[in-house]
């Protein structure tokens, strides 16, 4: 019988044939926890009497939030992780000294790879299906169970092949396409399903760009988002030192799906999702009409802080100035992203501009710091959520747009067209 590319994944772990809607137990690669939810999975690991780990080399903590420390309480928190770190010997521990939000560090350093199954106490852990692996969320206390088994139960999931035919035009990016297919779906559309994502266009997508799309699978409710392997991939992992061997997988042509979705992406231009739904979405024309005033823009977080997004931050800022109106906010997803951008010029033409560039951090995104929005105020965010309050106040407002959006609109202070 036919297989999916997540069916087979999780297939060659198990040593039999499984299929969608099984319950099964698999052994996991690579386990991730960051400094908000590893100190719950430490606790529970603890208390259960365990004394070491399953796989120790397949288990990552990644201080992301509130690294460096922004109070009392997030320092105290931090050290839950750096103590455990050291009484295990943890190889692979990122703090300040090589720092990075979690879902675009671990594929910088090789530490997932295609053909893994990976959780981490975070929903974005979804991001790594880029590579062609099955990633997801799940909670601190499953966390705590991987670490202590080297495993964990699933369910396998219904599979939604989702077919984008044609070569996105200038400024329509990976954030775009999957910001149009949780318009068309909602927030549940994906509920404990994979989002396959397949067709034409995925040749014209970096892996910047794909790991955007599978980041935000889970804002359609989705289990895992994935990307089959290819040339791309090949030349993303080129210079890694991989902790694995990859093991390469490809659906079927005659699996079964629940789902069939298409795009029609040569004709799609960006997507801005309005207040308070990632599924809000509207055109960047409707946007313009609308003349929304901007108080911050943000360019970064796991969803859009890669190489890519500071390039083309660049490229229409190089010459111009911010809105005096409006502040922009710029996080490089990791130390090594930051140090590239700076050899590439691109720090001092944002710096130039007057835009701010911070450390790794997901802080602005969930509202934590480095970008706090205040009472009534609004942004434009490459973030992955718009919800009520999530960058901040109550009363301000997330619009949700690429990183071309939020840097043409830092200049002219309302949400505007790159193009």
């Amino acid at each position: 019988m036919a297989q999916t590319i997540t069916e087979k994944i999780f297939s060659e772990h198990v040593g039999k044939k499984v299929y969608a809607g099984e319950i099964i137990r698999s052994n996991i690669d690579m386990v991730i926890g960051n400094d908000i939810t590893t100190p719950i999975s430490i606790k529970a690991f603890e208390d259960s009497g365990a004394e070491k780990l399953a796989n120790p080399d397949g288990f990552s903590i990644v201080l992301d939030h509130f690294i460096p420390a922004k109070d009392i309480a997030s320092a105290n928190q931090a050290r839950i992780s750096r103590d455990f770190a050291k009484k295990h010997k943890l190889k692979n521990f990122f703090d300040e000294k090589d720092m990075g939000i979690e879902h675009a560090l671990l594929p910088e350093k090789g530490l997932v790879v295609p053909g893994d199954v990976i959780i981490g106490a975070d929903s974005h852990t979804c991001t790594h299906g880029a590579l062609g692996a099955f990633s997801t969320g799940m909670g601190s206390t499953d966390l705590a169970f991987a670490m202590i088994s080297g495993g964990n139960w699933f369910k396998v999931p219904e599979s939604i092949k989702v077919i984008l035919n044609g070569k996105p035009n200038k400024y329509t990016t990976g954030k775009d396409i999957i910001l149009e297919i949780i318009r068309l779906i909602g927030v549940d559309g994906a509920l404990y399903r994979t989002l396959e994502f397949t067709g034409s266009t995925i040749e014209h997508l970096s892996m910047d760009d794909r790991f955007s799309m599978c980041n935000m699978a889970i804002e359609a409710g989705a289990k895992n988002g994935i990307v089959a392997y290819d040339d791309i991939t090949a030349e993303f992992l080129k210079d890694k030192n991989l902790a694995r061997e990859p093991k390469i997988h490809h659906s079927d042509k005659d699996a079964s799906y629940v789902q069939t979705i298409e795009i029609d992406v040569a004709n799609l231009e960006p997507v801005i999702a309005y207040p308070f739904l990632p599924s809000n979405g509207h055109s960047i024309s409707q946007a313009v009409e609308d003349k929304i005033k901007v108080d911050q823009a943000f360019i970064g977080s796991c969803t859009n802080g890669r190489l890519e997004d500071l390039k083309v931050a660049s490229e229409i800022l190089k010459g111009q100035k911010v809105h005096e109106d409006v502040r922009l906010i710029v996080t490089p997803g990791t130390q090594k992203i930051l140090r590239e951008a700076n050899k590439l010029g691109y720090i001092d033409i944002i710096v130039d501009a007057g835009g701010v560039v911070s450390n790794p951090t997901c802080g602005a995104c969930l509202g934590g710091y480095m970008g706090i929005l205040g009472d009534n105020e609004v942004a434009v965010a490459t973030t992955n959520r718009n919800f009520v309050g999530r960058m901040g106040s109550r009363s301000s407002k997330v619009y949700l747009a690429n990183s071309a959006v939020a840097a043409i609109s830092a200049i002219t202070g309302y949400i505007s067209d790159p193009r």
